[in-house]
């Protein structure tokens, strides 16, 4: 008959505090200066640059140009900011249980796309409806009745929050201090 092993109990296993001393053995980083590893490294790495100098390749690794970087750059933010206008056109839908019409959210989607407005101006009109949007829903969530608000507050808050994210961080701590000046001098809460 095979003896079967026990298992300790959790009560069984005496408690300590871990070794805290160091390592008793080397060390893979002694190991590595053992072996030489670094130096050999660094000769790799400027053998590398050598031979990419005497090619004639960009050595520090940027293939791309700065227009071309900007244009990569661009797309980036166009497709995640209209991606994020797309999230919220189908949440606006969702709240007010329609069926989504992918068409028509891709019509409102695509006038936006190609938009850009000087900086100074954009961020002028961003934040005079960043104000405008939180200013007006704060108003209507401690004024209104219940379906008013269910009504008018996604799009509200759609628009105010889809502001602050185009707005320089200046221009957004500003816009939310008015509307948190507007919440404090009209003596409203937030719940």
């Amino acid at each position: 008959m095979a003896r079967q092993r026990k298992e300790p109990k959790a009560k069984d296993v005496p408690l300590s505090q871990p070794d805290r001393s160091g390592p008793k053995g080397p060390t893979l980083l002694d190991i590595a200066q053992e072996k030489n590893l670094f130096a050999q490294a660094t000769a790799r790495e400027r053998a590398l640059k050598a031979e990419k100098r005497a090619s004639g390749e960009d050595i520090d690794g940027q293939t791309l140009s700065p227009q071309a970087e900007r244009v990569l750059e661009t797309l980036l933010w166009t497709l995640t900011l209209a991606l994020l206008h797309l999230t919220f056109d189908v949440l606006v839908q969702h709240q007010y249980g329609t069926e989504v019409e992918w068409s028509s959210a891709n019509e409102r989607l695509l006038p936006g796309l190609p938009m850009r407005y000087q900086q100074h101006l954009r961020q002028v009109i961003f934040t005079i409806a960043s104000v405008a949007a939180g200013c007006y829903l704060i108003h209507i969530s401690n004024e209104f009745g219940y379906l008013a608000v269910m009504k008018q507050a996604p799009p509200l808050g759609c628009i105010w929050v889809w502001s602050v994210i185009e707005l320089d961080l200046p221009w957004a701590v500003l816009s939310l201090a008015v509307a948190g000046g507007y919440l404090w001098y009209g003596g409203y809460s937030v719940y």
